[in-house]
C-alpha cells in the first residue's frame, strides 16, 4: 500500500481519494437504500376487494377535456365495494364540464365540483385539492391526476390494502406512458430514478416524498396538520413537502406491486418538461436538513466518481486497471439493482439509457437548480 501511495503524484493522489470516496458513497446509496425496493411485493400479495375499507378518490383538472375522456372511466370502473371519485374542476377553459355532466350520468359514484375564474386571486392545485379533500366523505383519500390511468381494475385494491393502522400515509409509483424518442425515455429514467429514491428512504425509515399521481393519506393527518398552509406561497408542494411534514417511519408505507401502478401523460417536448421539473425543484430548499444533505450528496457523489475515474483513466500513466475495476465495480452494482428495480416498477426499454442517465443528470438537473436560483418568477402549476 505504501509502495503505491509513494508512485503517485500529489495531484494523482487526490483524485484517488475523491475516486474512492464517491465509490463509496454511491454503494451506500444503491445497496443500503435502493436495494429495499428490489423484493418482489406481488408473488406475495394477492389482493381481494372484500373487507377493505371506503375511499374517496381525488383529482384535480385543469383544460383535461380528453385526458378526463379516456382516463377517468378507468377509475369509476375499479373492482373494490366501496368508493367515489371526487374530480374537482378547476377554472377549466375547454369542454371538461361537458365531460363530467356526462360521465357523472353514467357513473354514480362520481362526484364533481368546479372553482371558478378570479382574477383578483391567483391559486394553485393546493386549493383546488383542499377542496376536494373536503367534499370527500370517507376518511381515506387516494390522490391522482386527470391525465393518469391506473395499471388495472386493482390499483385502488393494492393500494387500500394497506389503509389499516397504524398507517396513515401510503406512497404509490407513477410512471409514464411509454411513446417514441429520447425526451420520453430521459423523463421515464428520472421519474424511475425518483421513485426508487423516496420509495428506497421510506422504506429505509427515512420518508420525504410522494407524488401525486398516486398517494393516499387520511383525512384526519391532513386537517390535524392544516392542509397546505405551511406551503401556500409556493407553486409545488402539495405532495412532497405534505408527505415530508406528516410521514413518519412508523405511520407511513409503501406500495409497489405491479397492479397499484398508474401511468402519465409525458411532456413532449423538452422546454415544457423544463418548467414542470424546475416547478418541482422549488420545493427544494424547504427540504428537512438531513435529508437534503443526502438528495445532494448522491449527484454530487455521482459527478465526481465519473470525473476523477476518466480524469484518472486518461491522465494517469500507472494503476490504470485497479481505477477501471473499482470504477467497473461501482457500475455493475448501480445496474444490477437498477435493473430488479426496474422489473420490480415494471419500466421497460429504458434500461440501456442507464449509463447516459447517469452522467448526464446531475448536470441537466444542475443547470435547472442554477436557473430557479437566479429566476424568481412564479411558476405555475398548469
Amino acid at each position: 500500500m505504501n509502495a503505491f501511495v509513494s508512485q503517485l503524484t500529489t495531484y494523482e493522489f487526490t483524485l484517488w481519494i475523491v475516486l474512492v470516496l464517491s465509490i463509496l458513497i454511491q454503494l451506500f446509496f444503491y445497496l443500503v437504500v435502493y436495494v429495499r425496493v428490489t423484493p418482489n411485493r406481488s408473488k406475495k400479495k394477492k389482493v381481494t376487494p372484500s373487507n377493505l375499507p371506503p375511499v374517496s378518490v381525488v383529482i384535480c383538472a385543469r383544460n383535461e377535456e380528453k385526458n378526463l375522456e379516456e382516463f377517468l372511466p378507468l377509475v369509476l370502473e375499479q373492482d373494490y365495494p366501496d368508493f367515489e371519485v371526487v374530480v374537482v374542476d378547476d377554472c377549466s377553459a375547454d369542454d371538461s364540464d361537458m365531460v363530467l355532466k356526462r360521465l357523472s350520468a353514467r357513473y354514480p359514484n362520481l362526484k364533481t365540483t368546479a372553482i371558478k375564474v378570479d382574477n383578483n386571486f391567483f391559486h394553485g392545485k393546493k386549493l383546488a385539492l383542499t377542496v376536494g379533500i373536503k367534499a370527500a366523505k370517507n376518511s381515506w383519500v387516494l390522490l391522482t391526476d386527470a391525465d393518469c390511468k391506473p395499471s388495472g381494475s386493482l390499483w385502488l385494491a393494492s393500494m387500500a390494502a394497506n389503509f389499516r393502522s397504524p398507517n396513515q400515509v401510503v406512497l404509490g409509483y407513477g410512471g409514464y406512458i411509454e411513446t417514441k424518442g429520447l425526451l420520453n425515455k430521459f423523463i421515464r429514467f428520472d421519474t424511475f430514478f425518483i421513485a426508487m429514491q423516496y420509495m428506497g428512504f421510506a422504506l429505509f425509515g427515512k420518508p420525504y416524498m410522494g407524488v401525486g399521481r398516486n398517494l393516499a393519506y387520511t383525512k384526519d393527518i391532513f386537517f390535524k396538520n392544516k392542509g397546505f398552509a405551511r406551503y401556500n406561497h409556493i407553486a409545488s408542494g402539495d405532495d412532497d413537502l405534505f408527505v415530508q411534514k406528516v410521514a413518519r417511519s412508523k405511520n407511513t408505507t409503501v406500495e409497489y406491486c405491479l397492479q397499484s401502478h398508474t401511468r402519465s401523460v409525458a411532456c413532449t417536448t423538452f422546454k415544457q418538461w423544463a418548467k414542470q421539473k424546475r416547478r418541482h425543484l422549488t420545493t427544494a430548499p424547504l427540504y428537512r436538513g438531513g435529508i437534503k444533505f443526502w438528495l445532494g450528496l448522491e449527484p454530487v457523489s455521482r459527478l465526481l466518481f465519473w470525473a476523477s475515474g476518466i480524469i484518472l483513466l486518461t491522465t494517469s500513466s500507472q494503476h490504470i486497471e485497479i481505477v477501471a475495476g473499482a470504477m467497473a465495480l461501482r457500475v455493475l452494482v448501480m445496474l444490477i439493482i437498477v435493473k430488479i428495480v426496474m422489473i420490480r416498477l415494471s419500466e421497460r426499454k429504458i434500461f440501456l439509457f442507464s449509463l447516459v442517465y447517469d452522467i448526464l443528470s446531475p448536470i441537466v438537473i444542475g443547470t435547472l437548480v442554477l436557473a430557479n436560483s437566479v429566476t424568481k418568477k412564479r411558476i405555475k402549476w398548469n
